[in-house]
């Protein structure tokens, strides 16, 4: 029972739970490969079979690394190891990274435009539209962030109204302090019913209209910025 597969962890000692429910030890001579080396593991899963550990938890899953027969894993890193030595390998390296700086801080600003887009605040609200999109920018842009601003499935505008909501959601309604039951559906119509809100507030804001006295907004506006 070597070939690839796809498992799920066990809290036993070098124990994994195959697809069928059943609870496996890792053979004789496997070593498991922590996550964390993307190139280091592909190299490993070509070099022969191995078990993939993932867990789920809710709707994501988690990587808990991969077994292996341990002359692969020990070939691969060495394999590895030597060619980022390399200068040749550095220099890559730095250009790969320079790229991708270059590239976030592209993207950065391109969701920014698009917050502000679809804030279209009056010319009175000029300067709260502004602090307003730098800060849903600042939280949602970061890589690994996990945000709907990391998304590639939706157009970037998209991904600014969903961002701009879910901004609102946390920083002008008690979301955060709600007892939410814990039924199918129920959030997601809490998340709808505070997602109308928001958008109601914000047209006050398009059309120009003086903010309403204790206007969320406008006091989590006013709060410095974490």
């Amino acid at each position: 029972m070597s070939q690839s597969l796809i498992v799920a962890p066990d809290p036993a000692p070098r124990t994994v739970r195959m697809p069928s429910g059943e609870r496996v030890r890792a053979p004789e001579g496997w070593a498991l490969l922590p996550p964390g080396d993307a190139a280091l593991t592909r190299r490993v899963k070509a070099a022969g079979p191995t078990w993939t550990v993932q867990e789920m938890r809710g709707r994501k899953k988690f990587s808990r690394g991969v077994w292996a027969p341990s002359a692969h894993i020990e070939a691969a890193r060495a394999a590895l190891e030597e060619e980022r030595a390399k200068p040749s390998y550095q220099k890559r390296l730095a250009g790969d990274r320079r790229r991708r700086a270059e590239a976030q801080e592209e993207y950065v600003e391109t969701f920014e435009s698009s917050v502000l887009a679809y804030l279209a605040f009056h010319p009175r609200y000029a300067l709260w539209a502004d602090a307003m999109a730098a800060r849903i920018t600042a939280h949602a842009t970061p890589v690994g962030s996990g945000t709907v601003a990391r998304t590639k499935r939706i157009p970037v505008e998209q991904r600014a109204e969903a961002a701009v909501i879910a901004w609102m959601r946390h920083q002008t309604t008690a979301y955060d302090d709600m007892a939410i039951p814990r039924v199918k559906g129920a959030r997601r119509e809490v998340r709808r019913l505070l997602a109308r809100r928001s958008k109601a507030l914000l047209e006050r804001y398009r059309r120009g209209e003086d903010p309403l006295a204790g206007c969320p907004l406008a006091a989590a506006l006013a709060t410095p910025r974490a």
